[in-house]
């Protein structure tokens, strides 16, 4: 099973840059489209953006279309979500997970630590 291993939040300003990255750990990610997801505190768990395995197709909530892009490097098991333009409303715990079917799903079995993103105002 691919366990998903999340970095690169932090602190940022509002209207500031981060880039996240989910790198496979224990196999591959190959095949499979990947998800990013978030959740803030005391809010239900969404899906951000999503990308298949040939990185040519990909999904944006409406929440963040036009600031987020996500992006692959197949040959890096590795994917990334650049994040521009934050809003104090993207802060959250920010969590990645392998699906083999598109849409990708929102319910998974696994769900790694996740990365904390804050956007102070």
């Amino acid at each position: 099973q691919v366990r998903p291993v999340e970095s690169g939040g932090g602190l940022v300003q509002v209207g500031g840059s981060l880039r996240l990255s989910c790198a496979a750990s224990g196999r591959t990610f190959s095949g499979s489209a990947i998800g990013w997801f978030r959740q803030a505190p005391g809010k239900a768990r969404e899906l951000v953006a999503s990308i298949i395995w040939r990185g040519d197709v990909t999904y944006y909530s409406e929440f963040v279309k036009g600031r987020f892009t996500i992006s692959r490097d197949n040959a890096k098991n590795t994917v990334y979500l650049q994040m521009n333009s934050l809003k104090p409303e993207d802060t959250a715990v920010y969590y990645c997970n392998a699906d083999t079917h598109w849409p990708v799903s929102k319910s998974y079995d696994y769900w790694g630590q996740g990365t904390q993103v804050t956007v102070s105002s």
